[in-house]
């Protein structure tokens, strides 16, 4: 069955229709509460909400991106996360996986809302252009500015997925000709960003499931990242670390040090910077699916200050010169010895061996002139 046909509007007495096991929903389930942080009891209370079939609406807007995040979504495996996303949640609108177009199309989108009104989550994915009125990005005779103010004003919940959506991601790099920027700039009201070029499906389906199952939404940074998954840098948790506090860097790609797995920061790696937790979430669950696990430098991607803004293989300052960021200089310092140094180096040691030899030619005579019975066994 196609992704398209799947998507059928959802009455709260339907049961969950699941595509695999129980198991495998159990799992997802617990995954993404466990990620988090909920309690045992509260990850019961999300599997026995979702079990139910009382699914929140979700509306998934799309405007300047690379529909990325969606993708990344539906490549998910082991198990099929878009499999169970679509049973936990009610997606009456998205443009890209909907079977519906033009009018059509308009109409999904109006009645979701009329009947959802107050209580659907927004899921908004790329950025929004606001230069010249917002003319670079139309759907259905709006602009992306109008289309995203007049959704958002009936939601219960808005959800920026994305780097783009989050704060301009790509189509705000310089410089700049649309104007792109944020939802949370655009609307001015707490928005839960949940950046990442792509974000981990995981991360967004933690959100969603707390909602949908407490009315909450988790504790956000003054970014409105959620710090279950933004609340520490990738440095904090690296697997390369112990690398990095012994001083063993990669200098270039493919070299020994690249090789053996040797820390990538004087390969511009970003991580000492970036919140996320990509490191101990990796994507399509697959292990080292993410890029330090494949080798490569993080890109900071999370970050508004790094991507696209600094250069990808640009060194960067660590911020914060305490544990758990201290590390030892990646270029040693070079010094040279003076003559003088030497010379008194010299004198120094020079004095230290012949006061040994002084010392032990008196220990010597002392045990000579001791009678046997008292020199010490030899």
């Amino acid at each position: 069955m196609s992704w398209s046909a799947r998507l059928h509007p959802i009455t709260p007495s339907r049961p969950p229709t699941l595509a695999l096991s129980r198991r495998d929903f159990v799992k997802v389930c617990t995954m993404a509460a466990a990620a988090v942080g909920m309690s045992s009891t509260a990850v019961a209370q999300v599997i026995e909400t979702a079990a139910t079939g009382a699914r929140p609406s979700v509306i998934w807007l799309h405007f300047q991106e690379c529909t990325g995040c969606t993708e990344s979504l539906l490549r998910t495996s082991h198990p099929d996360v878009a499999d169970v996303i679509l049973d936990l949640i009610s997606l009456d609108y998205h443009e890209t996986l909907m079977a519906a177009a033009g009018h059509q199309a308009e109409k999904s989108l109006q009645d979701a809302m009329a009947a959802n009104a107050g209580k659907y989550v927004l899921v908004v994915e790329g950025a929004i252009p606001t230069k010249e009125n917002g003319i670079y990005c139309q759907i259905g005779g709006r602009t992306a500015i109008e289309m995203l103010e007049d959704v958002a004003a009936k939601a219960g919940a808005i959800i920026s997925i994305g780097s783009c959506a989050s704060w301009g991601g790509i189509p705000s790099a310089d410089p700049n000709p649309t104007g792109a920027t944020g939802v949370s700039t655009v609307l001015g009201k707490t928005v839960v960003t949940i950046p990442g070029c792509p974000a981990n499906p995981y991360n967004f389906l933690g959100v969603v499931l707390q909602y949908a199952t407490f009315g909450t939404l988790p504790a956000l940074d003054d970014l409105g990242r959620p710090l279950f998954a933004y609340g520490r840098t990738i440095h904090e948790h690296c697997p390369r670390r112990a690398h990095f506090d012994a001083g063993r860097f990669a200098n270039k790609f493919g070299d020994e040090g690249h090789r053996l797995g040797y820390c990538l920061y004087k390969l511009g790696c970003k991580g000492p910077q970036t919140h996320a937790n990509c490191s101990v979430m990796h994507f399509c669950e697959v292990i080292d699916a993410w890029p330090i696990g494949l080798g490569s430098p993080c890109f900071g991607c999370t970050e508004e200050k790094l991507a696209f803004r600094v250069p990808a293989f640009q060194t960067i300052d660590i911020e914060r010169p305490t544990p758990p960021d201290t590390y030892p200089p990646i270029y040693a310092e070079q010094g040279g010895v003076s003559p003088v140094a030497t010379g008194v180096a010299g004198i120094i040691g020079g004095a230290l061996v012949g006061a040994g030899y002084v010392a032990s030619k008196k220990i010597g005579a002392a045990d000579a002139d001791r009678p046997s019975d008292d020199r010490p066994a030899s």
